[in-house]
């Protein structure tokens, strides 16, 4: 079975297609983070996977094809991730939950860091049709939803619009990674302490200090949970189409 949320069973044929496509784009990936979009081939990549040149266009069309396949495959893993750690953690489910989780991963997934800071060294003109794609803004309109949730809930401030909350979130996130280059090596924060000023910041930004009893903290888990797996059912079928040359 591909994933969880379908009872459909695939063909062993459709399974090592999957695996062979995995192990592709792993290559991909490799290869985009060593060298860059721009630099990284067709030839480039069927070396370092160990296939033929011709089996990649057995996946995809195109060189763009086949990279974008790729950035839907980590979103897809990203959203998946967040939702495990929402199960494990019901309060990942609070804005400054979401956002340590972020720092985090981001922290340790350079290709989603590339594309959410649309670096378009790694990712050349990838790094613009990331943020154009059907899946970035489904993603986004994920969490301006949940937001409206957290708002109605009074767990984020209601004395400012929906877009500004919006607005102010991402520029709290992106901020955070576009200074940390930037600092000297003394001024330089661990990852756990980088992480947790990230989510202090959005606290006390944008949260209010209503307490939350445990049994609300877990239905808003449950709500969280519910908008994550709409979400991953329709990045996996975007992906598996993406497979499809």
């Amino acid at each position: 079975m591909y994933n969880g949320y379908t009872d459909e069973p695939e063909s062993p044929g459709t399974t090592r297609r999957h695996k062979r496509a995995d192990r592709i784009l792993d290559a991909a990936a490799d290869l985009v983070l060593r060298w860059g979009y721009n630099k990284t081939t067709i030839d480039d990549i069927s070396r370092e996977a160990g296939v033929a040149k011709g089996t990649i266009y057995l996946h995809w069309s195109t060189r763009q094809d086949l990279f974008e396949s790729l950035i839907q495959r980590e979103k897809l893993e990203m959203v998946k991730e967040l939702r495990q750690s929402v199960a494990e953690d019901p309060e990942v489910s609070m804005l400054r939950g979401i956002a340590k989780f972020s720092a985090l991963a981001l922290m340790k997934r350079p290709l989603f860091k590339a594309l959410f800071l649309r670096d378009v060294e790694i990712l050349g003109k990838l790094a613009r049709s990331a943020q154009g794609s059907a899946t970035y803004s489904e993603g986004l309109t994920v969490l301006t939803t949940y937001l409206d949730f957290l708002r109605d809930q009074r767990l984020v401030r209601t004395d400012i619009g929906l877009q500004s909350l919006m607005y102010t979130y991402s520029a709290i996130i992106t901020g955070f990674f576009l200074v940390a280059p930037l600092m000297p090596d003394e001024l330089s924060l661990s990852d756990k302490d980088y992480a947790e000023l990230m989510a202090d910041t959005v606290h006390r930004t944008l949260e209010t200090d209503r307490a939350v009893s445990p049994q609300e903290m877990d239905a808003v888990a449950r709500t969280f949970t519910q908008y994550l797996d709409q979400a991953i059912m329709r990045a996996e079928e975007q992906y598996r189409e993406s497979l499809e040359p």
